[in-house]
C-alpha cells in the first residue's frame, strides 16, 4: 500500500506499526511524488494526509479517481469536518481522524481491503426464502431494477446497457441497497454492514456514497427516507 503524509515522524511510526502487521508499505511526503509513485507501481489500497504540500491529499485523491477505482483512506486534522467531506466527495472510501491509534487504522485497512476483495455470497438453495423476503445478491444473479442492472456474480453494474464503474465502497453499498429493495435500510445499519463501524461511525461517509451512487446511476434510484435513512426504488 501507499502512504503519503508529509510529517516525517508521523510517515515512519505509521510505517513501522503497520508493517507490524504484515502488509508493505512504500511512502511519499507530497502530494506529487505520491502521484508519481501511484504511477509507477500497483497499490491494494492508498492512505493520503488530507494537508500535503503541492499536491494536496483530496486533488491527489480526485487525480487517483480519474483512473482507478483503488479503495483510499483519508487522514484527516482533528475537528477539520470540511476536509473530511471534501475528501469523501473527492472519492475516498473512508476517513480517520488525527491523532489516530494504530489499532483504528489498521481496522479501516482490513476492512477496506475486505471490500475490496468482496465475493457475493454463494446462492441459496431452492425454495428456501431470504429472511425478509427480499432478493439476496448470489452467485451468477442478475439483480435488474428499471434499466439498472447488477451483476452479483460478476460484480458488474450497468445503466440502460452502458457499464458504470464503482469503486469497492460503492458496489457494496450498492449491493446492500439491492439486497433490500423498497425496504429503508438506515445509517447505522449500513456502516456496520458496509463500513464495519459500530454505533460512534459516523454517517457522513454513508451520505456522501449515496450522492456518489446518485451520480453515477441516476439521482431517483436511491431514494431519501428523512430521518431514518435510504432505500433502493424497485
Amino acid at each position: 500500500m501507499l502512504l503519503v503524509e508529509d510529517d516525517d515522524l508521523m510517515r515512519r511510526s505509521f510505517t513501522v506499526a503497520i508493517e507490524r502487521y504484515g502488509y508493505g508499505m512504500k511512502t511519499a511526503a507530497d502530494g506529487l511524488a505520491g502521484l508519481e509513485l501511484f504511477r509507477e507501481e500497483s497499490f491494494d489500497l492508498l492512505i493520503l494526509d488530507v494537508m500535503l504540500p503541492g499536491l494536496d491529499g483530496i486533488g491527489l485523491c480526485r487525480r487517483v479517481r480519474e483512473t482507478s477505482l483503488v479503495p483510499v483512506l483519508m487522514m484527516s486534522a482533528r475537528g477539520d469536518g470540511l476536509d473530511v467531506v471534501a475528501g469523501l466527495e473527492a472519492g475516498a472510501d473512508d476517513y480517520v481522524v488525527k491523532p489516530v491509534d494504530t489499532y483504528v487504522l489498521v481496522a479501516r485497512i482490513r476492512s477496506l481491503l475486505r471490500r475490496a476483495t468482496y465475493a457475493p455470497a454463494p446462492a441459496p438453495e431452492p425454495g428456501r426464502a431470504t429472511g425478509d423476503g427480499g432478493p439476496e445478491p448470489s452467485e451468477g444473479k442478475t439483480l435488474v431494477f428499471g434499466d439498472l442492472a447488477i451483476d452479483t456474480g460478476g460484480l458488474e453494474v450497468s445503466v440502460a446497457g452502458g457499464p458504470v464503474a464503482l469503486t469497492p465502497t460503492e458496489l457494496k453499498l450498492l449491493l446492500a441497497f439491492a439486497a433490500h429493495p423498497g425496504i429503508v435500510l438506515e445509517r447505522h445499519t449500513l456502516l456496520r454492514d458496509v463500513w464495519d463501524y459500530g454505533w460512534d461511525g459516523d454517517s457522513r461517509v454513508v451520505d456522501l456514497c449515496v450522492q456518489r451512487l446518485r451520480r453515477k446511476l441516476g439521482r431517483d434510484r436511491i431514494e431519501t427516507v428523512r430521518g431514518f435513512g435510504y432505500k433502493l426504488r424497485r
